[in-house]
C-alpha cells in the first residue's frame, strides 16, 4: 500500500525576485517573462513518487512581496512544513529584506513539536553578470539567522531549481519520520540527495551551502 504525504511549502521573499517563476518553474518546467504581480498568494499542486511506498504531495504557497507588511501573513502560515526565502543576487536590498522575512516567519509560525519551520535561503538570478551580493555575505547570513542551507539559483537557466527542492523535501521527509513515526522506508528517496554544499554540486554549478 502506497503512503500519500502531504507537505505546504510557503515561498516568501520581496516583490519581483522571482518567487512565480520559481514555482512555475519547478512544476511546469517553464518560464515567462511577463507574469503579473502576486496579490495575496497564489497556489500550485505536485505530486512526487518518492518511493515504490511514498507518494509526496507538495503544495506550494507564492505569497505576495508586499505581504510581509499586513497582518495576514500568519493566515499564510499557518501549517507550513517549510519554506523558501528567496532574493534578487541584483538588488542588495532584497538580500537585506530576507532576514525580515525569516524573522517574521519565526515568530508566526512553528512545527508541531515548537521547532522553527526550515527555511531555505536562495539567492536566485545568478546567470547575470551584475551582482550586489557576494557568497561570505549569504554565507554569513545563513549561519547566523538559522536557515537550513543557501544555494545560488538561475530560475531562467532552470539551475538548483530541482537540486534546491529536493534537499528541503528530504527534510520534511526527515522531519515526518521523526513526529509520526514512519519507517525508514517511507522517508528514504530513490536515490541520493546530496547536500548543496558538496563539493562535486559547487563545481559543477557554482552554488554553495554553508549551513
Amino acid at each position: 500500500m502506497t503512503e500519500e504525504v502531504l507537505f505546504k511549502v510557503i515561498i516568501i521573499g520581496d516583490p519581483t525576485v522571482g518567487k512565480t517563476s520559481f514555482v512555475h518553474r519547478y512544476v511546469n518546467d517553464s518560464f515567462r517573462r511577463d507574469y503579473k504581480m502576486t496579490i495575496g498568494v497564489d497556489f500550485a499542486l505536485k505530486v512526487i513518487r518518492w518511493s515504490d511506498k511514498c507518494n509526496i504531495k507538495l503544495q506550494l504557497w507564492d505569497i505576495a512581496g508586499q505581504e510581509r507588511f499586513t497582518s495576514m501573513t500568519r493566515v499564510y502560515y499557518k501549517d507550513a512544513h517549510a519554506c523558501i526565502v528567496m532574493f534578487d543576487l541584483t538588488q542588495k536590498n532584497t538580500f537585506q529584506n530576507a532576514v525580515r522575512w525569516k524573522k517574521d516567519l519565526d515568530t508566526k509560525c512553528q512545527l508541531a513539536d515548537g521547532s522553527l519551520v526550515p527555511c531555505l535561503l536562495l539567492a536566485n538570478k545568478c546567470d547575470l553578470g551584475h551582482r550586489e551580493v557576494e557568497q561570505d555575505e549569504v554565507e554569513e547570513m545563513c549561519k547566523e539567522h538559522d536557515f537550513l542551507g543557501w544555494s545560488e539559483t538561475s530560475v531562467k537557466e532552470g539551475t538548483m531549481i530541482d537540486e534546491s527542492m529536493n534537499y528541503l523535501i528530504e527534510e520534511m521527509m526527515a522531519k515526518h519520520a521523526e513526529l509520526e513515526g514512519f519507517s525508514e522506508s517511507i522517508t528514504q528517496a530513490n536515490g541520493p540527495v546530496r547536500h548543496l554544499g558538496g563539493d562535486d554540486m559547487e563545481a559543477q554549478q557554482g552554488s554553495r551551502c554553508g549551513c
